[in-house]
């Protein structure tokens, strides 16, 4: 069945009557032509032009073809999205908002939390990931090592508004490796902040301890902070750990290819 065979009931018996500003236009006509407009010119213009415009505009059924011809659809296709708008906007508009994350850059965007033993050092990956793009990672001492990210929502482009009234997923991850010969510690702690850069939520596992002699195969730590409540503004990142047997140089915990991404709640 087509797209245009589905459309919602009010939608497909929608008459357009004419003015002396406005072409009448066939439904399908009027939605094809929306379907080549950049998606915020339809949401803060043609929106407004009439009643007409307005109902289209935010009719599932343009929203719904929108994202089928971009590609944008749910990972589970038994889960159908609420609100086909939001779920595009959500899925164009999703990226990494960890800057850096792979140490292409060094250490550029990262804050230096804690420097132990002989600090923090860049070098290149051994074991492969599954992700084969990254190509360095960020290694650990014999002391505690940690780093951070704060990342401010509203200049990623994600109003207040928006995240009070619509709370996405934001889902968080981080890759991670020991030493074969080495025993090690992983530790990672991501937190929800207000205005004030207060906590509001926090996620803070238990430390990842490997043991000497160790397979080294990379370990992937995920969450997904849901239902969080009005406030959120910032998410801090920290991640780090050490070695668990002291050695001088570098063979504590390896870490690379984080990510905090804000996703649609039906993508999980």
């Amino acid at each position: 069945m087509s797209a245009h065979a589905v459309r919602d009931s009010k939608y497909r018996d929608m008459s357009i009557q004419s003015t002396d500003d406005l072409p009448v236009l066939p439904l399908e006509v009027l939605e094809e032509m929306f379907l080549n407009v950049p998606p915020h010119q339809l949401v803060c213009v043609c929106r407004r032009v009439c009643r007409v415009w307005k109902e289209v505009v935010d009719s599932d059924s343009l929203w719904r073809e929108r994202c089928r011809r971009e590609g944008y659809q749910p990972c589970d296709g038994a889960k159908i999205p609420k609100d086909w708008r939001l779920f595009y906007f959500l899925c164009k508009k999703r990226r990494n908002l960890i800057k850096n994350p792979k140490a292409d850059d060094g250490f550029s965007h990262w804050q230096i939390v804690k420097n132990g033993g002989d600090k923090w050092k860049i070098e290149s990956v051994g074991v492969p990931l599954p992700d084969s793009t990254v190509q360095k990672l960020y290694l650990t001492s014999y002391q505690a090592c940690s780093k951070l990210q704060l990342i401010n929502l509203e200049k990623e482009g994600y109003s207040p508004v928006f995240m009070d009234n619509f709370q996405p997923d934001i889902v968080i991850s981080d890759w991670f490796a020991p030493r074969w010969d080495c025993g090690s510690k992983y530790e990672i702690c991501v937190k929800l902040l207000n205005v004030k850069k207060k906590s509001i939520v926090t996620f803070s596992p238990a430390p990842v301890i490997f043991e000497q002699w160790n397979d080294q195969t990379w370990e992937q730590m995920t969450h997904v902070f849901k239902n969080y409540g009005p406030g959120v503004r910032y998410i801090q990142f920290v991640h780090g750990g050490q070695d668990t047997q002291f050695w001088a140089g570098w063979y504590g915990i390896r870490v690379t290819n984080s990510s905090v991404e804000i996703c649609p709640s039906v993508d999980r």
